[in-house]
């Protein structure tokens, strides 16, 4: 998904002339660079991106509808891209899902940028709440539907609850990614996870 569609996905109705991808991709470089320069998020106005995006005000608010939304697309395209889900069973897509969480997290651990930014959303509860509305939710949302595939297809029990196995798998992963920087990912993580979950949720075989 570009930009673009991001930007219609978000729920406000696109105004003004068409969108220009190379437009956005000024706009949030603009942001990136003024992050990488050591700027404060508490500091960047839409003024001072339009500043340095060489582009006016109007023409950010065409696209976002303020600092969060932007800063929002901003992190997606700092970030790893979500994986493409292989479909063939549930447990090959929460390998997937897992392994992008991995990835993510080798990659937030390089980045000076990306962990600077991290926790000054989380100093801004506004800014922290879109970040997870736009960004988190949806990727929640999606490991829940391939855990209710997998009820369907008898891959797991049925009597479990989805919100609950869905934590299950994504726990272990995010407690080494976000809350034990020191913590050892290596590659075959996701499914050691996955394959550790499942042994647990099968259905029982007469």
């Amino acid at each position: 998904m570009d930009l673009a569609e991001q930007g219609a996905g978000r729920g406000g109705a696109v105004r003004g002339r068409p969108r220009s991808e190379s437009v956005e991709r000024s706009i949030i470089e603009g942001v990136i660079g003024l992050l990488e320069d050591g700027v404060p998020l508490a500091e960047i106005s839409i003024e001072r991106v339009a500043r340095t995006a060489g582009v006016g005000k109007a023409t950010i608010y065409r696209r976002w509808s303020g600092r969060e939304e932007l800063f929002c697309d901003v992190m997606r395209t700092a970030e790893q891209a979500d994986p493409e889900l292989p479909g063939t069973s549930m447990r090959d897509d929460l390998i997937a899902l897992l392994e992008s969480i991995r990835r993510r997290g080798l990659a937030n651990r390089s980045s000076a940028l990306v962990h600077n930014v991290f926790a000054q959303m989380k100093s801004s509860p506004k800014l922290w709440s879109a970040y997870h509305a736009n960004v988190i939710e949806p990727r929640r949302r999606l490991t829940y539907e391939v855990v209710r595939r997998g009820q369907e297809n008898g891959e797991i029990r049925s009597d479990v609850d989805v919100e609950l196995v869905g934590d299950l798998f994504s726990g272990p992963m995010l407690v080494r990614t976000a809350m034990r920087p020191d913590a050892e990912l290596p590659d075959h993580l996701a499914e050691e996870i996955v394959d550790t979950v499942l042994e647990g949720l099968r259905p029982a075989t007469s």
